[in-house]
């Protein structure tokens, strides 16, 4: 069995991750969801974050800076902590 091929990063997708929105669809909800989640976070550190949702707070930091992919384990984790993060109106 052959390994998986490597995917890129949401932040390789992305001009300057997060602040300019990305041409690929998918890189842009990931995008959309961390300025939601910046903007959840309300001034909170990473580490208080964790302790909120249950999230190592390396995941979060990884999510953040468009260095990992956020699975929906981790997604729903954060939401049901920090509430509604996905975007719905793209």
């Amino acid at each position: 069995m052959s390994p998986r091929p490597a995917r890129a990063v949401p932040a390789d997708l992305c001009v300057d991750w997060p602040h300019v929105p990305s041409g690929d669809t998918v890189a842009e909800r990931a995008r959309l969801m961390v300025v939601n989640l910046r903007q959840a976070m309300d001034g909170r550190s990473i580490r208080e974050v964790a302790a909120v949702t249950g999230v190592d707070r390396a995941t979060i930091g990884a999510v953040l800076v468009g260095k990992s992919w956020p699975d929906i384990v981790t997604l729903s984790k954060l939401e049901l902590g920090l509430g509604p993060l996905w975007p719905v109106d793209v």
